[in-house]
């Protein structure tokens, strides 16, 4: 029989959570106050601060070693098992004290192991959870949330250039790409890493239920909603004891006095991803007006989630019920938006009696195939396969549905003299598209739709980005060659392709003589050279001797340097260089990996403050025996490895020229009121890769040149350092 949206039985988590209900604050902060990092909108909003606010006895405090002892008496051939839900969970695990540099990723990488080694001490298996698509209907609160992001990173950007420091806590923003780089660090620590074709929290919410784990480690108030699994709070672990809070659904339900099946309709009544709030206003106006429950000492969101479920509570759990609701509320044109966003609630194998029993929430993934770009089912299906697996990056998403996406980073718009890193790797992922994408008829290949942050984009609709050919010796592999073929030439044929995508086919018998992680750093590094003609000798310096000096550093030593000041040049600079690698990952997937994916992650290249204080040494012009820390047998790699790029960019007519900026940090005379972003002209067709990527570069140098004009909105820029 189908799984109804009740329990069938007293769950073995109330049993135990009832010897201590949760009465003192939480372990770690209020709820109400948990995981920004979080998607904002996400669940239901208010409901994570109702339940510890108005119902604390929904608060309860739990031993995960109890529950895992009484899961393995229960289920002796099973192991406990929590599932993650990953992104959640970033922010909390990124607790190095600097991170404003682009990274302590050894670090990083040692407080995953020790989260990981107290779950194992405890015999609790992990699997974590990482999204792996924006939906469409996420859109809008995805836009939403990068424009306040840009506001956020200007406010930090002002403040590292006056005070040459990080911020407090209190304006802390992750690292670039660090959910990206967390996935491939826990899968590299051995840990099962999934990826989702759709919304995470359903794909955690259903592997709970299905896989009986002993419950779901996140921050998302859906998980009260699903009807699955307990739900365990990130932001209340206290990993040394391994005890947290569980939020309890039953508890909850008992205060608003409903049913656990009336929930999914709760959520939908309140606003959520499916139905939008402003169609909500008139329905909780007359429900507050109604409601025997409303209480002055509240304020208003917790009265109307009090005053919805009172309404529920009277009107009869039926089909009938909830389409005479979408006949009174204004849904506009689509009347099935209620049936649809309960239906979204529902879990495989579970039915409501709120919707017909022929309807099912698992249908948009059978339709992948038959709608995607990519037609080879072969190609398709090892894709989707390396997609689910962590083991390949946004391959999937551009062969599915042509579309993919970028974050902030931490980039100062106000440098003019560094274009976007995602204008400078655009050229890059072009050649990456024409590799994926086969041509069409008259031999066009569909172009492919990104949603990239940067300066002078609004967001307002996706840059249509034209594939465009690579150059390779021998003429341009198909998928089929790089990913199935076999033998010595193919893998020469792999390399050659990887670094055609960066203008570089011409140095492979140099680069491949390198260890592979300095060889990946050098195609980077040869190619933002090229890109970005502001880049000096200087900053060459300093990347090179960060290559080589962090190859004998550990984490603990690494996260015991000490740094006198911060460059916010050097902030951006880092974080371009971690989305170039990001774009290796790309370009390694879509080669059928001439690299192994371990090689090319920031933990084997890159430190934050490492960078800091090599950037800020080699611009005060140290000498080179300085800038490699006395260590004479780096001398020679690093001369090798420099004259390699600079011969790389001369046959690219790129001459790089020294320009040291001593200790002349921007000084942060810029308006701090100023939005750029939204109010710069906006273009979002491109065809070529060298004509239109450098325009919000090229705005910027233009406002900048304006800047003694007198014109009202020009911004006035500090000129360079001499």
């Amino acid at each position: 029989m189908p799984n109804e949206m009740q329990m069938s039985s007293p769950p073995i988590w109330l049993e135990l959570s009832q010897r201590s209900h949760f009465s003192n604050p939480p372990l770690n902060g209020s709820p109400n106050d948990c995981c920004e990092f979080r998607r904002s909108a996400m669940g239901v909003r208010g409901l994570q601060g109702f339940v510890a606010s108005v119902c604390p006895d929904a608060c309860q405090t739990v031993d995960l070693r109890e529950m895992a002892e009484k899961h393995r008496i229960d289920h002796p051939d099973s192991p406990p098992v929590i599932v993650v839900d990953a992104m959640s969970c970033v922010r909390r695990w990124y607790t190095p004290e600097s991170w404003v540099c682009g990274g302590q990723w050894r670090e990083y990488l040692a407080i995953l192991e020790d989260f990981i080694n107290a779950f194992m001490a405890a015999g609790i298996k992990l699997v974590f959870y990482f999204d792996g698509v924006v939906e469409e209907k996420k859109r809008d609160e995805w836009i939403k949330r990068r424009m306040k992001n840009t506001q956020e990173i200007a406010r930090l950007f002002q403040f590292v250039k006056t005070h040459r420091k990080q911020p407090g806590r209190e304006m802390f923003v992750l690292p670039s790409a660090l959910p990206t780089f967390t996935r491939y660090a826990l899968k590299s620590l051995g840990q099962k890493t999934v990826c989702t074709l759709q919304e995470a929290d359903f794909e955690v919410a259903a592997y709970g239920l299905q896989h009986n784990c002993i419950g779901i480690l996140g921050q998302d108030s859906d998980y009260l909603i699903y009807n699955t699994c307990p739900y365990f709070s990130i932001e209340n672990l206290r990993l040394d004891k391994l005890v947290t809070v569980m939020y309890s659904r039953e508890v909850l339900c008992r205060v608003l006095g409903i049913s656990l099946t009336h929930l999914p309709l709760f959520a939908c009544l309140l606003g959520n991803d499916i139905v939008p709030e402003s169609m909500l206003e008139g329905f909780w106006h007359k429900c507050l007006t109604t409601s025997p429950r409303r209480n002055n000492s509240y304020n208003r969101r917790t009265n109307i989630l009090l005053s919805v479920a009172n309404y529920i509570s009277k009107i009869p759990c039926s089909y009938s019920s909830l389409k005479h609701l979408e006949e009174i509320l204004p849904l506009g044109s689509d009347k099935t938006l209620l049936c649809r966003g309960v239906n979204s609630y529902l879990l495989p194998g579970q039915q409501s009696p709120w919707i017909p029993p022929n309807v099912t929430n698992c249908q948009m993934l059978s339709l992948q195939q038959q709608s995607a770009l990519c037609q080879d089912k072969e190609i398709f299906q090892l894709a989707k396969e390396q997609h689910i697996q962590s083991e390949n990056y946004l391959v999937f998403n551009i062969l599915s549905h042509g579309e993919t996406e970028c974050s902030n980073s931490l980039e100062d718009d106000y440098d003019t003299e560094i274009p976007g890193q995602a204008l400078i790797y655009r050229p890059a992922r072009q050649h990456i598209y024409s590799l994926l994408l086969e041509s069409g008829k008259g031999g066009n290949r569909p172009l492919v739709k990104e949603w990239f942050v940067y300066f002078g984009n609004p967001l307002k609709q996706p840059d249509l980005v034209q594939p465009v050919q690579p150059s390779v010796t021998g003429g341009t592999p198909n998928l089929k060659t790089l990913w199935f073929a076999k033998g010595p030439d193919v893998e020469k044929q792999r390399y050659r392709t990887f670094l055609a995508c960066f203008n570089l086919q011409g140095e492979m018998e140099e680069l491949q003589a390198l260890e592979a992680p300095v060889a990946g750093f050098c195609c980077l590094l040869a190619y933002l050279m090229m890109q970005v003609s502001s880049l000096s000798l200087e900053d060459l310096n300093a990347f090179l001797a960060l290559i080589l000096c962090l190859k004998g550093k550990s984490a603990a030593q690494l996260t015991s340097l000490q740094l006198a000041q911060v460059d916010s040049r050097a902030v951006h600079l880092g974080a371009v260089l971690i989305r170039g690698l990001t774009t290796l990952l790309l370009a390694n997937s879509a080669c059928g990996f001439p690299f192994r994916m371990d090689d090319l992650m920031p933990w084997a290249v890159f430190d934050g403050k490492l960078f800091q204080e090599k950037y800020q040494q080699s611009h005060r012009s140290c000498s080179v025996e300085e800038l490699l820390e006395g260590n004479e047998s780096l001398y020679t790699p690093f001369q090798n490895l420099k004259s390699l790029i600079c011969k790389v960019c001369k046959t690219k007519n790129r001459t790089i020229q020294s320009r040291p900026r001593g200790n002349g940090f921007n000084t942060g005379r810029e308006q701090r009121d100023f939005n750029p972003r939204l109010q710069q002209p906006h273009r979002s067709h491109f065809v070529s890769p060298y004509h239109n990527q450098m325009r919000g570069f090229t705005q910027r140098h233009l406002q900048s040149q304006g800047r003694e004009s007198g014109h009202p909105h020009r911004r006035r820029y500090p000129l360079p350092p001499q």
